[in-house]
């Protein structure tokens, strides 16, 4: 027999679920946090590294890409991605060399295509958390869709709805909490209760796909032991 559970009550259930051991639906704890194995990248490679003390995958762009406005993606292999919760640390900051606007864009997509044509993406804009321009402040945790709804376009169309501020520090480890049910995605950040971001129209539905780690070519981006609770 098969229980009914509504997606509010999922959300908050999942919401609840990781601040205590992660269960697996069997009730056995999930497993350990680990570098998660990458099936394949996308405009870019992928790095075993030690960043601040921590075991962690860097995302490398391809030579000359440096200068220009595109993204990376790794995709993780493993079974798609439907409800649940992702939880990682990552740390971002502008490459050496970079525009003086460049934000250290870094952060997490999932219900990805297979081959990253579409996807649903939290990021981080570090340089933005300690930022005097409150404006620049309010622009910290950004909310996109790919490849409809661009930052650009949701923040035209609808002001402050799909980005928001976090305390951020640029090249810092950042604890990263995305909590997904149907429709809706939570981000929390650094261990906080409540949302920092939450999305309740996600644009491509209540399809699963795949997970990505996720960055800007201007970026260097690293990313930390990742642990993934499906419901």
């Amino acid at each position: 027999m098969r229980c009914h559970v509504s997606p509010v009550a999922l959300l908050t259930l999942l919401t609840l679920a990781v601040e205590a051991p992660c269960q697996s639906a069997a009730g056995k704890p999930a497993s350990r946090a680990a570098l998660p194995p990458i099936a394949t990248v996308i405009n870019g490679h992928v790095e075993r590294v030690t960043y601040r003390g921590v075991r962690a995958l860097k995302l490398v762009p391809p030579p000359g890409s440096e200068a220009t406005d595109e993204d990376m993606m790794a995709l993780l292999d493993g079974a798609e991605f439907g409800d649940g919760a992702i939880e990682l640390d990552v740390a971002g900051a502008p490459r050496p060399g970079t525009p003086a606007d460049a934000r250290g864009f870094v952060g997490v997509s999932f219900r990805t295509g297979a081959q990253g044509e579409w996807s649903e993406v939290f990021y981080l804009r570090p340089t933005n958390g300690r930022a005097d321009d409150q404006l620049r402040r309010n622009h910290t945790v950004q909310y996109v869709s790919d490849p409809v709804f661009p930052w650009y376009r949701l923040r035209s169309e609808s002001p402050g709805v799909y980005e928001s501020y976090a305390d951020l520090v640029p090249g810092a480890w950042t604890a990263v909490r995305i909590v997904v049910a149907g429709t809706t995605a939570r981000l929390f950040v650094n261990g906080a209760t409540q949302p920092s971001l939450v999305v309740n129209d996600l644009k491509h539905g209540d399809r699963p796909g795949r997970i990505a780690l996720w960055a800007h070519v201007q970026t260097d981006a690293y990313f930390g032991p990742i642990r993934v609770t499906h419901r």
